[in-house]
């Protein structure tokens, strides 16, 4: 599997033998990440039941890997229904912010979404999560807001940009549908 490495570890598509590695990253957030991330309390159980889940369809995740071989961040595209749009999902440890890791994730996912002409993704966050809506404005999503849940849709162009720290190997992978 190709991977992107710069000085504080490397980037990649996560996949099923990856699956304990992003439960345990998962885990590891503290109470205010994980409702955060999931909108709600999510207890161990149900993160062990949710990371198994997310190996088993459609579901795409991409993450930054630390020199330990730890999952620091992740992002998730789940493919569209007939009736919604893609959803995706990030999370990034704590002490691990700040460091342009969601950046580089998202990226990752509007590049896969425009390979598998995936052309609207939609983002749902607590109306408290200011960083996440940030991130996502930076790539143009726009948000409505409802009972304290925002919701925010971004346009994905046809022609994608590659990551800049995905090689040209993993862009193919990341642009097979």
């Amino acid at each position: 599997m190709a991977r992107a490495t710069n000085a504080l570890g490397t980037f990649r598509e996560l996949s099923p033998e990856d699956q304990l590695l992003y439960r345990d990253h998962l885990i590891r957030l503290d109470a205010e990440t994980r409702r955060d991330r999931f909108n709600g309390i999510a207890d161990d159980a149900f993160i062990e039941r949710y990371s198994a889940r997310c190996f088993t369809g459609r579901t795409r995740l991409f993450a930054y890997v630390d020199g330990s071989g730890q999952i620091r961040g992740c992002a998730e595209i789940h493919p569209p229904s007939r009736t919604t749009p893609a959803d995706i999902a990030f999370s990034v440890e704590p002490e691990f912010r700040r460091r342009g890791i969601a950046s580089e994730l998202f990226e990752a996912i509007i590049v896969a979404a425009g390979a598998q002409r995936i052309r609207t993704l939609r983002i749902t966050s607590g109306a408290q999560n200011a960083a996440m809506r940030a991130l996502a404005r930076k790539f143009g999503a726009s948000f409505t807001y409802d009972a304290g849940e925002a919701t925010g849709l971004l346009s994905v162009p046809a022609s994608s940009a590659k990551p800049r720290r995905f090689p040209a190997d993993q862009v193919q992978r990341l642009t097979a549908a």
